[in-house]
């Protein structure tokens, strides 16, 4: 399907399954020579990451644990720029490695609560990886380790990506269509 309708948008393909997982794969083997040894807790963002860490795990071969914390930030097509936490994290994140695995950052003002939310916990390191970096949107100084693919600041679809919910089940990512 080269264009998709959700609700009153028109969407079109912009970055095809096979591209994404070439780039998902090029990142893992990224993450598994650096951080080799250390046993990471990749920390996933819900919504959106939940396919790229599935598919990103998929390629990790050192030893390593997943977990998952929910932050919202969007309603419909723009960021509200009011995160809340939705759910909290459960693990001991003392002394440890932690990989935060985010679909998208584009202002980066989740990403920066995150990781103050985080850092209060004494872990030893925190990494970024991000499936998708709009860095003409930053707002913040981030220091992102591991982008699988940066865009222009259009409103996507598709491969974990909504639009009020619906969208994230196509495995390509699609850009509206103006």
């Amino acid at each position: 399907m080269d264009t998709i309708q959700i609700k009153d948008k028109l969407f079109t393909i912009s970055i095809g399954r096979e591209e994404i997982q070439k780039e998902v794969k090029r990142v893992a083997e990224e993450i598994n020579r650096d951080l080799e040894g250390r046993n990471p807790l990749f920390l996933s963002v819900l919504n959106g990451s939940f396919m790229f860490t599935a598919d990103l795990m998929k390629y990790i071969t050192i030893p390593c644990e997943v977990s998952f914390v929910k932050l919202a930030s969007y309603q419909g097509v723009a960021s509200t720029g009011t995160i809340k936490e939705v759910i909290g994290i459960n693990e001991d994140l003392t002394n440890r490695t932690v990989v935060i695995v985010e679909d998208i950052v584009d202002t980066g003002l989740t990403m920066q609560r995150l990781l103050e939310t985080l850092g209060t916990r004494n872990p030893k390191e925190i990494k970024i990886a991000t499936l998708l970096l709009k860095p003409d949107k930053l707002k913040v100084e981030l220091d992102i380790e591991y982008i699988a693919m940066k865009i222009p600041n259009d409103f996507i679809v598709g491969y974990g990506l909504d639009y009020d919910g619906f969208g994230r089940n196509y495995p390509d990512i699609y850009t509206v269509i103006p």
